[in-house]
């Protein structure tokens, strides 16, 4: 789950933190400055692939199938008045994107499968397993696509009759890797209108952007190293060692996907283009329920509108809206990638929820009977903790190898032993370094509260203001130069 990436790599392939990419941000944005409002759509569409293409070329060729058949269906459908051929015509286009997602993502997870079920009842067979190359962010703008088509036979949206700006929708460079996962009605109509030069709006973009890179470079990286070292020889390690490493993971996938969203977003607003939040102090959500309407955002209201809400959602009885929302979150789990472990961490969401509902929220019941007012910190804070600490233990399934791995740091994690603290896997200073990170990333997401982070920094002075940028600048050039960099962790899913 984690990658060393080499300098060579940095500066060839398209990482926000790269060289390469720094360079291909200021010519993308000098051409679209420099072209009519109503040919944007030609350089913004050849910087998209072409960002790409910098990582496999080839794979661009899935991309634009993908993108060719959504369009042809989406005007089929507009253009069909009869109910039933409609619906064939989404049926055929849900048929191209998930079998596409299916074939790469997910035929060699299911051969596997199939061998080995077949094996434990003696029957030895030989079903193919492929040589598959999974083309970098297919199961995003796949999903991009499929809710597309599904708005469309809705009669949510209207079918975008331009194949070049429709093209540039399903591969806008900020988000195609790893989203946000964009709606039709939010980001189509953007690419149409005349984008100005505007001061504040690049500031906070390059603002959004900086504070991306922390969490990214300086926060996420760091932490990968212990967490790295912990689940690479997890049957060396029992106690703290595994709670550290749970703990800091738990930071450390925040870190990597939210300081991403931050770069896309920072990067799009620069141009004069808004993409959606997709994280809002999920951390400190109260119950799963909010967690989720916290955490990827833009993937988990994909999943309600498209999967959750056609199998009757809440409206069904609640033996059937318990089983609702079980195949949508072991669902989501098997998005992330084709392993056991994901399908049991969407499991333990699922469950999770449907025991909320049932319990009429047990985190809340023991609040409730252990503090009088529902507004003490106390009252909230037992809450959050116990969130809390179900998705520190989902994350577990997550980050792990094989189910065994997990299930082995279920059985020895409460083996503690005073001469193995955690600390000794790293050197003290690097151990408390990331303490200070962490405790960092809390106080800023407290902040957010009440105000976000770029409101709190245009009120302060502008010497406060550029010292806190320049601090900040020069610990992610130091992370760069001198750390363990490493791949985001969405890029594989």
């Amino acid at each position: 789950m984690g990658w060393t990436i080499s300098s060579d790599i940095l500066w060839h392939n398209m990482l926000f933190n790269s060289v390469h990419f720094a360079f291909f941000f200021i010519v993308a944005a000098a051409l679209l400055a420099a072209t009519p409002a109503r040919h944007r759509w030609i350089p913004l569409l050849a910087a998209s692939y072409y960002f790409y293409m910098s990582w496999r070329a080839e794979h661009v060729l899935v991309l634009m199938g993908a993108t060719l058949a959504t369009y042809l269906a989406a005007r089929g459908m507009s253009a069909c008045a009869h109910p039933g051929t409609k619906k064939m015509i989404l049926w055929f286009c849900l048929l191209v994107n998930i079998g596409t997602l299916f074939f790469f993502k997910y035929f060699n997870f299911f051969s596997h499968s199939l061998n080995e079920a077949l094996r434990a009842w003696n029957i030895f067979a030989d079903v193919p397993v492929m040589d598959i190359v999974l083309p970098i962010g297919i199961s995003f703008y796949l999903f991009q696509s499929t809710g597309y088509a599904v708005d469309v036979y809705r009669g949510r949206v209207q079918p975008e009759r331009h194949l070049g700006v429709f093209a540039l929708f399903v591969a806008f460079w900020p988000q195609i890797l790893a989203g946000p996962i964009g709606r039709a009605e939010q980001l189509l109509p953007q690419f149409r209108k005349s984008h100005g030069f505007d001061y504040q709006r690049v500031v906070r973009g390059l603002r959004l952007m900086l504070w991306g890179l922390f969490k990214k470079v300086v926060i996420a990286d760091h932490l990968a190293v212990y967490v790295g070292q912990v689940y690479g020889q997890l049957e060396t390690y029992h106690g703290f060692p595994l709670i550290f490493a749970a703990a800091f993971y738990t930071v450390q996938i925040y870190c990597d996907f939210s300081g991403y969203t931050d770069m896309a977003r920072g990067a799009a607003k620069m141009m004069g283009f808004e993409l959606m939040e997709n994280f809002n102090r999920p951390y400190f959500a109260k119950s799963m329920r909010e967690f989720w309407q916290r955490w990827h955002i833009s993937l988990s209201s994909w999943f309600r509108d498209y999967v959750y809400i056609p199998l009757g959602g809440r409206r069904v009885a609640p033996w059937r809206w318990y089983v609702n929302l079980m195949i949508t979150f072991t669902l989501s789990g098997l998005w992330h990638g084709a392993n056991w472990t994901f399908v049991i961490w969407g499991a333990i969401h699922g469950g999770c929820l449907v025991l909320e509902y049932m319990s009429g929220g047990f985190q809340e019941r023991l609040a409730d009977k252990l503090f009088r007012s529902k507004n003490s910190f106390g009252h909230k804070a037992l809450q959050a903790g116990i969130t809390l600490s179900l998705v520190c233990l989902a994350w577990v399934f997550f980050r792990s190898d094989s189910a065994s791995d997990a299930f082995y740091w279920i059985a020895h994690m409460a083996v503690l032993d005073p001469n193995q603290m955690g600390i000794g896997i790293v050197s003290p200073a690097s151990f408390m370094l990331s303490i200070l990170l962490i405790l960092i990333l809390m106080i800023a997401d407290l902040k957010e509260r009440r105000m976000k982070l770029h409101a709190y920094l245009e009120r302060w002075p502008l010497a406060v203001r550029w010292s806190v940028y320049t601090l900040t600048t020069w610990a992610v050039a130091i992370a760069t130069i001198f750390g363990v960099r490493q791949e985001f962790i969405y890029f594989q899913f």
